[in-house]
């Protein structure tokens, strides 16, 4: 018994070396970073540890701009459902032999560079850009699109909307074909199948998809920086403000920190949903 708990302590080691290494010490060096002031010449300092950077977050003038960031999350994991939904449907259900290709046509824009992929939405959105173009064939325009909300929420959407799909299509794919027919011999309509019988059983995908898009959309900076200008702050921005051009350590290490803490509290709020709908 004590050599089986011996291997299997073996196995879980190279996994929680490597969540020690880059994970807990990384986080334990925010957290006192945090705890520290910063000095006239950009350095920090550590002789009087003091939770005064956590009560600056709190104050009212940063509230517009963590406003901003779950709006600009909760927006596009929504409007990522809304679109990743029926796409994972049509793979899962009509996809064939040709599932494994859809598939990687759905992974296929992460061949490319983040920033690349933000800089073609500028070239569409901008207002001499591609859309403007055609709109202006048809003597429409031209509209305000970059530098706006929507160009945020589009560009957030397209870029995580792979994390939304395969997901939805793990849920989907699993789902019995049998139930959904027992609802359609019981005289349930289309829709009301959907309803009462594919949706709830594909909860949980539901679910672990908007995670896996809220969480990274709410560090995202690259985006609103680029697709919404200058004037849409975000928390990821202020946090990459605040460590390369501020040089404010502290008070950056505080806000990632918190950051860190609430996607912790919503996954952890998540993984209790999913539990119960797997479980009960």
């Amino acid at each position: 018994m004590r050599r089986s708990r011996l291997g299997e302590l073996s196995l879980l080691a190279p996994g929680l070396g490597w969540l020690v290494a880059f994970f807990a010490l990384p986080l334990t060096f925010i957290f006192v970073v945090s705890l520290g002031q910063r000095d006239q010449y950009g350095g920090v300092v550590l002789d009087h540890l003091s939770f005064a950077n956590y009560l600056r977050a709190l104050e009212p003038d940063f509230i517009p701009t963590v406003v901003n960031s779950f709006k600009y999350a909760i927006a596009t994991t929504i409007l990522s459902i809304a679109i990743a939904y029926p796409m994972a449907y049509w793979i899962s259900r009509y996809g064939g032999k040709r599932k494994p290709l859809l598939l990687v046509l759905v992974m296929l824009p992460f061949w490319t560079s983040w920033v690349i992929r933000t800089y073609a939405w500028m070239i569409l959105l901008r207002d001499n850009g591609v859309i403007n173009g055609l709109l202006g064939i048809v003597g429409i325009g031209p509209f305000q699109m970059l530098n706006t909300d929507l160009s945020v929420i589009f560009g957030m959407t397209y870029g995580f909307l792979p994390f939304t799909i395969l997901p939805l299509y793990v849920a989907i794919d699993r789902l019995d074909p049998n139930l959904v027919a027992a609802a359609r011999d019981l005289y349930a309509s289309g829709r009301a199948a959907f309803v009462h019988v594919t949706l709830p059983l594909t909860m949980p995908g539901i679910v672990a998809a908007a995670i896996l898009t809220f969480i990274p959309t709410m560090g995202d900076y690259v985006t609103p920086d680029l697709l919404g200008g200058a004037q849409t702050t975000t928390v990821a921005k202020v946090i990459q403000n605040l460590f390369l051009s501020a040089r404010d350590w502290p008070f950056g290490s505080a806000l990632g920190f918190l950051m860190i803490l609430i996607t912790i509290a919503g996954t952890l709020a998540g993984l209790r949903f999913l539990r119960q709908e797997v479980i009960g």
